[in-house]
């Protein structure tokens, strides 16, 4: 059963089209991610589907409801996190928690195990004003799943958490999936999405310009496999004339073969000794995503 139905969604700011005739549908209990660089209509299409905002045209399902104009069937089912966060004022991290848990209903104990699962336990006294930019994060995802929503949105969950803390969320986010929930996110970290995400779009424009899993979108790019060696350890005319190499290129730290057969290259190079340090790097979900928005910098 679809947790998601969108069809055809468009959003227009002035001249501005910030979403550009939308579908996808995303299933009960699926990570789904969208994608996309700067002003790609990833946040607005998002807060249409959560009922923030009316599309200028096309409809939504949320859960078997439309969720604008605001819909309290949904408000128990569905918890958001937004790029920006606003909380109470003076309040600590537990008794933020606690407020928003009292709002629909759920007991100060479902506060103390979201902060625990969040990793914020040990701040649970500590001003909301007073944690740093991770910890305020965090706190904002704990407010998004303290009344255990079945679905739940998150507008770029890892922006501003360290490495450690991005993969303890990553570990939150699975296990929050692993109860059947349906999650649905945006986010700039392309490794993430491609470790955590049953399927992705991938945006631009206001428009889907791929979707699928992220497995197979990285078989359809159909790029070549890139086999590194350290510098001097093979000369590049060399190279070029082993069997499978497509085209060799070096820098001052190593030496990079392109090959479509990398069979017959790896065991050629095999033979001359030259394993060593060698790195062999297929395609990447971030591969995909710059081939289909380019690679231009938009701030």
């Amino acid at each position: 059963m679809a947790a998601i139905v969108v069809e055809d969604i468009r959003k227009s700011y002035g001249d501005l089209t910030a979403v550009d005739g939308v579908s996808f549908t995303v299933a009960e209990g699926e990570f789904f991610g969208i994608l996309g660089p700067n002003g790609a209509g990833k946040t607005t299409t998002l807060e249409i589907v959560e009922g923030l905002r009316r599309p200028d045209g096309g409809s939504v399902r949320l859960l078997g409801e439309n969720p604008f104009p605001r819909n309290v069937k949904l408000l128990p089912r569905v918890g958001v996190q937004l790029q920006a966060s606003a909380f109470f004022e003076k309040l600590s991290a537990r008794e933020q928690l606690e407020t928003f848990a009292a709002l629909y209903g759920v007991g100060p104990a479902r506060a103390r195990e979201v902060l625990d699962l969040v990793g914020l336990a040990d701040k649970a006294e500590t001003r909301e004003d007073r944690l740093s930019g991770g910890q305020r994060q965090r706190l904002s995802i704990a407010c998004a799943l303290v009344h255990d929503p079945d679905v739940v949105f998150l507008d770029e969950p890892t922006a501003a958490l360290d490495p450690q803390a991005r993969r303890n969320l990553w570990d939150v986010l699975r296990a929050i999936q692993a109860r059947g929930k349906t999650i649905v996110y945006t986010t700039h970290y392309l490794d993430e999405a491609e470790v955590l995400c049953d399927r992705v779009a991938i945006m631009d424009s206001g428009r889907v310009l791929a979707l699928d899993t992220p497995a197979a979108l990285v078989r359809g790019l159909d790029a070549p496999v890139r086999v590194v060696l350290e510098r001097g350890a093979l000369a590049a005319a060399t190279a070029a004339g082993l069997p499978g190499a497509d085209e060799v290129t070096e820098d001052d730290q190593s030496l990079t073969i392109s090959t479509r057969t990398p069979a017959p290259l790896l065991s050629a190079l095999a033979e001359r000794g030259t394993l060593d340090g060698l790195q062999v790097r297929t395609a990447t979900l971030e591969d995909v995503f710059l081939h289909q928005t380019g690679r231009e910098y938009r701030a």
